[in-house]
């Protein structure tokens, strides 16, 4: 049958439209057709979400009726108000509204998405593509409404962000390492901590060929830290070292372990290793750290020509990073990385805690 009749048939089936004959034989399909069942189920959280979000809507007229009605007769007045005064004031009122309405509304975005893609990879219709894409876009706006209160309580202020990777500290002043096409691509660059907090900060040197950048959190805001746990390795990492890396292919923070495959990079760059690790976009700039807490390398790039492998420029090309900054100016030479590791004696979880703490969100727009 049909999606789009299948749905139909759907939909009359949860509306009572079906004679006794057809609802008995849609229920002997439902029961021996697993996907059919799944949609009877889908579609009806569906329409329940639109239901309530109606209901609401209604609701929330006849309390702007009621109120009208009461000003109208002079029982309740309510004094003129400008300027910033009277956004805020419009906001605390309905902010409660705002936030419901939002929840609705992305419940119902994501009903429908899921509807639209199980419909698009059976038909490949191009229209239920843009549809989804629509419904995507609708779903990140609603999420960033969602997050005002949050943001207002908090006192953060979120950033808008098109580009997200990773980078790790080696200065407990503030001093972080990163990829040079990730900061390339931004205008404003933004720290995110674990706690979700956002400090503003700024490129101070790049190198393209080694696809390295040090940038420096300038915000007022961030304390610095009173050292750091692992070391930067000066000397080439072992063919077959197993390590660990940390990163934000998504918006936390995800652990991953692989092992050394070779000593150059891609094309037998000698600055670089390559990896046996998983990884995705976002892991650009993630430590990769040995079992002894020392940083032997920094994530680049992945091969799109081969599943698992990964490019990472090697630790020394900090160093030689730092050199080239101090000698542009003097200001950086208070510059001091960490040359000592306490990851050392601890287990793989409680390594990995550790650095979490270090290991920072790079987001810009």
């Amino acid at each position: 049958m049909d999606d789009i009749l299948l749905l139909e048939e759907v939909e009359r089936y949860l509306r009572g439209e079906m004679s006794n004959e057809e609802r008995i034989l849609f229920e002997t399909n439902r029961k021996n057709n697993a996907e059919l069942d799944q949609l009877v189920v889908e579609h009806t959280y569906f329409l329940q979400g639109l239901e309530t979000f109606g209901s609401i809507k209604t609701f929330k007229n006849s309390l702007t009726e009621v109120e009208a009605q009461l000003i109208s007769e002079g029982i309740i007045g309510l004094s003129p108000l400008s300027g910033k005064a009277k956004i805020v004031y419009l906001w605390k009122k309905h902010k409660r509204n705002i936030a419901v309405a939002a929840s609705i509304a992305g419940f119902i975005s994501i009903l429908a998405s899921g509807l639209i893609v199980s419909f698009t990879s059976k038909m490949g219709n191009e229209n239920y593509r843009v549809l989804v894409d629509q419904i995507n876009k609708t779903n990140r706006e609603v999420n960033k409404l969602k997050s005002i209160d949050a943001i207002e309580k908090s006192g953060t202020t979120k950033p808008e962000v098109d580009f997200r990777a990773t980078g790790f500290l080696i200065d407990r002043k503030g001093y972080l390492i990163t990829n040079a096409h990730v900061i390339s691509r931004m205008k404003n660059i933004y720290i995110e901590n674990r706690k979700g907090e956002f400090f503003k900060a700024e490129a101070l040197y790049s190198d393209k060929e080694v696809d390295l950048a040090i940038l420096k959190i300038t915000d007022t805001a961030f304390k610095a830290v009173s050292s750091l746990p692992y070391s930067i390795k000066k000397e080439n990492a072992e063919l077959g070292e197993q390590f660990f890396t940390l990163g934000f292919p998504r918006n936390e923070i995800v652990y991953g372990e692989g092992y050394l495959s070779a000593e150059s990079g891609s094309d037998g760059d000698s600055s670089a290793y390559q990896l046996n690790v998983s990884a995705n976009p976002g892991n650009s700039g993630g430590p990769v750290i040995n079992g002894k807490g020392e940083i032997i390398g920094i994530i680049t790039a992945k091969d799109s020509k081969a599943d698992g492998v990964v490019y990472a420029a090697k630790s020394r090309n900090i160093i030689t990073l730092l050199d080239k900054l101090k000698k542009s100016d003097n200001q950086f030479q208070v510059i001091k990385i960490p040359n000592k590791t306490e990851l050392k004696k601890l287990d793989r979880v409680h390594q990995v805690k550790k650095m979490e703490e270090y290991v920072f969100m790079v987001v810009g727009n």
